[in-house]
């Protein structure tokens, strides 16, 4: 038997203290009261154990002090330092009271506190377990807690935001009336109630209950991100967006048409806008649109509205983004523009109703509108309460034509793209020693000739071939059949003898010509019937229609003209008189007949 080791005895466990002559004074760990002296040979019939044993049977695992955090480690020492002074008097029952005294007196706290702190350090010989203990469980709820959770979950906690006041009336209606709808005598107060509610009240659970998960996601969730710069490290992620302008324009007559769409592509990393769309059609007629000019040369395309900018202030073109992010948008998911991704491109469908993770492209509409709307009033804008009952009607401002507001937005455009400031940028050392501005433009450029620059090298044939709708083409020998037309080109006279079907490009605005994707190249078969040449489908469609129609009205006709003649060939026929035909003198009979029958055409002419 060894000074301070534990021994066990059924689930009672005590521990040797001192060990003098016969005698062993011990402590009950488990009780943990006054440690006694006892005859040593009573110990017999303990047998060791482990501090493990004791943790088990007592419900007590103290961790390692430097497990515990920082504000437990302190008040473990602080009790320690309590019972330090009593440890050496341990031994001696006089001298130990005396020591418990002055430590009570000296730090000013109950006798009775200084004697829990030092059974308990010496049943374990663990400063750690001095420490506080955590609450690893929850007190149970009463039954008036339980309603008031209840009634909170029911009626507070969901997208009708009642008030307190509200859910709290509910609940007494429900849980504290009698059958004949009597208010019990005892009930839960509104100030418990309200207690409860601050007591266990989560923000995320409120504003997600309430507002729902989009509304948390886009306005309420904690901004603990880098920026956009951690999700674009480098210039070559574009953000594509579509947004209806606030304004009404007019055409050249002066009729009232409605508000353009503007679609925009926005590089993520330097907020250069890329290329834009701007257009009374969107889906994806937009879309090619924006993609077209994304790879267009802006010098060029400026110059046709008759604005004269450098190669620098708008430097994009022959280059796509390697990545594009979009929303859930019926045209951004189609099929159609998905096959941007054979040019290596990367798409990404963001989740519904998350415009904050593309805030690049929705901050740029936000900035463009606001550079122009102060000097449009009364041409047209709409304001804040336009659909506010007895609001001025904005229709009958518009004066604009959709060139004159396509060259409102180019300079817009260039203002923001070379010489709009951008405050917040993450400037680097290089950048710093290049002395890059803080320009979208000068960012673009400076980045773009950086090994992480993702851009792709394509131009605007390429990209307006693979943008097109795609249909099935069949072969056959009459050519190959595409949207009920016929197609030629040379070299494929094996393929219309064999037959077969091919995928095909086709041009709905004209159906002069298709194109075969075989190998991801594009080969370009011209229309055979003349007649649909440089119609769109739809007029072609509209013509198929027609004579489709045409067809059906005179089915009717047909049959009865089909009944008709057989009838006549079945009446003549039967007149005509049954008998055995001679075969001989052929020849001859052939050529009295053709004698007979044979008129002058002159003959009855003066």
């Amino acid at each position: 038997m060894l000074k301070n080791e534990l021994l066990q005895k059924d689930n009672n466990i005590v521990r040797v203290l001192e060990i003098e002559n016969s005698k062993s004074l011990i402590i009950d760990c488990i009780k943990r009261s006054v440690p006694q002296w006892i005859k040593t040979a009573e110990l017999t019939e303990y047998a060791e154990c482990s501090i493990n044993d004791l943790s088990y049977i007592s419900s007590i695992c103290p961790l390692s002090i430097g497990e515990l955090d920082n504000e437990s480690r302190c008040i473990a020492y602080k009790r320690f330092t309590i019972i330090a002074g009593v440890l050496p008097f341990i031994a001696d029952d006089k001298s130990r009271c005396n020591a418990i005294n002055n430590m009570a007196q000296h730090f000013n706290i109950s006798k009775q506190t200084v004697k829990q702190y030092l059974w308990l350090y010496l049943a374990y010989q663990n400063i750690s377990v001095l420490a506080p203990k955590k609450c690893c469980y929850e007190k149970p709820l009463t039954n008036d807690e339980r309603n008031i959770r209840w009634a909170l979950n029911k009626y507070y906690y969901n997208q009708n935001r009642n008030s307190l006041q509200t859910a709290y009336t509910f609940m007494l209606k429900e849980k504290y009336c009698d059958c004949n709808g009597t208010l019990l005598q005892r009930y839960p107060t509104i100030h418990q109630f309200r207690y409860f509610y601050r007591k266990h009240k989560k923000m995320q659970n409120y504003y997600i209950s309430r507002d729902g998960i989009k509304n948390y996601q886009r306005n309420n969730r904690p901004l603990t991100g880098d920026g956009i710069q951690s999700f674009a490290p480098a210039v070559g992620v574009g953000m594509l967006d579509a947004t209806i302008c606030d304004i009404y324009l007019i055409n050249e007559s002066g009729n009232i048409i409605g508000r353009p769409i503007l679609t925009a592509c926005i590089d993520a990393y330097s907020s250069l806008c890329c290329g834009y769309s701007l257009s009374w059609e969107g889906g994806v007629y937009s879309l090619r649109n924006l993609m077209l000019n994304v790879t267009a040369d802006k010098v060029k395309h400026c110059k046709k509205f008759g604005i004269d900018i450098s190669q620098d202030d708008w430097n994009c073109n022959g280059n796509i983004p390697g990545v594009l992010v979009t929303d859930m948008g019926s045209e951004y998911k189609s099929e159609n523009f998905e096959q941007i991704a054979e040019l290596g491109v990367t798409v990404i469908n963001l989740p519904p109703y998350r415009p904050e993770l593309k805030g690049a492209v929705e901050k740029f509409f936000d900035l463009l509108q606001n550079t122009y709307k102060p000097h449009l009033k009364g041409k047209g804008i709409i304001e804040p309460d336009f659909q506010e009952r007895g609001a001025h009607d904005y229709r009958k401002d518009a004066c604009l034509t959709m060139e004159d507001f396509e060259k409102i937005v180019l300079h817009c455009i260039i203002y923001y793209n070379s010489q709009r400031i951008i405050e917040n940028f993450p400037y680097t050392v290089e950048m710093f020693t290049d002395n890059v501005k803080p320009y979208a433009s000068h960012i673009w450029n400076w980045n773009k000739n950086q090994p992480a620059a993702n851009l792709i090298k394509t131009n605007e044939k390429q990209i307006a071939l693979t943008l097109l709708p795609r249909t099935k083409g069949t072969f056959s020998r009459h050519g190959l059949r595409v949207n009920k037309m016929r197609y030629h080109c040379d070299g494929y006279t094996e393929s219309y003898l064999h037959g077969g079907t091919a995928i095909v490009a086709f041009n709905p605005d004209n159906v002069s010509s298709v194109w075969v994707i075989e190998n991801s190249k594009y080969t370009e078969f011209t229309l055979i019937e003349s007649r649909f040449t440089g119609k769109s489908l739809e007029e072609v469609r509209q013509m198929q229609s027609a004579k489709k129609h045409l067809m059906q009205s005179v089915d009717g006709e047909n049959l009865q003209a089909k009944i008709d003649l057989a009838e006549h060939i079945k009446i003549i026929s039967n007149n005509a008189a049954v008998g055995d035909a001679s075969i001989k003198a052929i020849r001859e009979t052939r050529q009295r007949e053709r004698t007979k029958q044979h008129i002058d055409i002159m003959g009855g002419t003066e």
